[in-house]
């Protein structure tokens, strides 16, 4: 056993390409890497120089998943730069559209990627010649998503109708009406989905202590936008002082850079960590499902981060309903857009992306023109951690199965794909000059 090697050379069921290597002598891990394959992506680099008004069409590509949150992290950053303020219709629908987005990729991960691990098939393929309804449903929920991202950013990826200042088109009252409907209809099958996945055991050999980082919300109730940074420890930090507090650094191993908190800590970022910090401000149906999934509190088991996305895709969908009302309430309007000058400025944004902590940083000069930027994506803030999860998930598998390397490959893609990795997104570099 001295020496042996198990290689996963391509994780399925995730975003991007990656890899995962463990040596093991004995029954001790000696090395364990997670690889990322996919192509580094200089988009920081392509912004200098760019108008402001070009940023979020530019950056919003990055990945098509994610690129909801990503325009809206941009144009947060890019008016704190420019000294603009929103009104609260615009807040609105910026809260709407990151909702939507979270719904689309939730439901992906939840049904199509994480659950057939859970109930023992190799696909959701093979998943749905058992339980159609549940897929079916899966589906109509990711497209109810995208219907959210389409009326309020213009398309269902790399939103179009997103400005600084506000929207080009705001959508009428008959059309969130209808969306209204949709979402009060999907709230019955989503119980009857937490109820699905509150009956399924979750295995305890990925579960140790771990720290935890998410945005304290900008108002009370669960929310993904917030300006500061909260640990599990009892922590806060600014948001303006992220760069301090999270430390990058490339690996010779991967395309990703990975993150640790100041200190040199690991942590996770995403749903199960914004449970543990803020999951007694849940209410509604999202309370109902909190208590169901998780009737003991969150812990620090990272294949439990599924069981959090569910508990999310039900407070997304009330909240999606909550917004719709207060959009419904105000008058109706064609268009809404702060007008605003130009200043030299440096702006800094944070939002809760599907999979965690999101920063996007822009210095501007006195013409509007990009002279700097950075983003830390939560793929990148949590890839440290998934390497610790994967060391100690293969520690306690190769003791219970010595000799059985098919359980311990998948209980490896299990831990990695629990964190959902956004592999597109996690491949940043700025290339320096010698």
């Amino acid at each position: 056993m001295t020496g042996r090697t198990v290689v996963i050379p391509h994780l399925g069921r995730v975003e991007g390409h990656g890899g995962i290597f463990v040596r093991l002598s004995g029954n001790t891990v000696a090395e364990v890497d997670m690889t990322i394959h996919e192509g580094s992506r200089y988009y920081e680099s392509l912004l200098v120089g760019r108008r402001y008004d070009e940023v979020q069409g530019i950056i919003s590509r990055v990945c098509a998943i994610c690129s909801a949150s990503h325009s809206v992290a941009a144009l947060e950053a890019l008016e704190a730069a420019l000294g603009v303020e929103v009104t609260p219709r615009v807040n609105d629908l910026r809260g709407l559209l990151v909702l939507g987005s979270t719904i689309e990729s939730h439901a992906l991960h939840v049904f199509a990627l994480a659950l057939p691990d859970f109930l023992g098939f190799d696909s959701v393929l093979t998943m749905a010649a058992e339980h159609r309804e549940t897929v079916t449903f899966a589906l109509k929920l990711k497209q109810l998503g995208n219907r959210i991202q389409t009326l309020v950013g213009g398309r269902a990826v790399h939103p179009i109708n997103t400005l600084v200042g506000g929207f080009g088109k705001i959508p009428s009252h008959a059309e969130l009406a209808g969306l209204r409907r949709e979402l009060e209809a999907a709230l019955p099958p989503l119980m009857e989905a937490v109820e699905l996945v509150a009956g399924l055991g979750v295995p305890e050999w990925a579960a140790q202590p771990t720290l935890f980082v998410a945005l304290e919300p900008y108002e009370e109730g669960f929310r993904f936008r917030g300006s500061t940074l909260l640990t599990s420890r009892g922590e806060r930090y600014p948001v303006a002082r992220y760069a301090e507090v999270v430390q990058e650094r490339a690996v010779a191993h991967s395309h990703a850079k990975h993150a640790t908190l100041e200190g040199g800590d690991t942590y996770v970022v995403g749903s199960l960590a914004r449970l543990v910090l803020h999951g007694e401000r849940l209410g509604g149906r999202a309370r109902e499902a909190f208590l169901r999934l998780f009737p003991e509190g969150p812990g620090a088991n990272i294949l439990t981060n599924n069981h959090a996305q569910l508990v999310e895709l039900v407070h997304c969908v009330e909240h999606s309903m909550e917004l719709v009302d207060r959009l419904l309430a105000r008058p109706e309007t064609d268009r809404e857009l702060v007008e605003h000058g130009l200043a030299p400025g440096r702006g800094i944004a944070a939002l809760e992306a599907p999979r965690g902590t999101l920063f996007h940083d822009y210095t501007l000069d006195a013409e509007g023109v990009v002279t700097a930027a950075n983003i830390v994506t939560p793929t990148a803030q949590n890839l440290a951690n998934v390497e610790r999860d994967l060391r100690v998930a293969a520690e306690r598998l190769v003791v219970e199965e010595p000799e059985d390397d098919g359980a311990l490959r998948l209980g490896l893609e299990m831990v990695a794909r629990a964190y959902d990795p956004c592999i597109s997104c996690s491949v940043h570099v700025i290339r320096e000059d010698p």
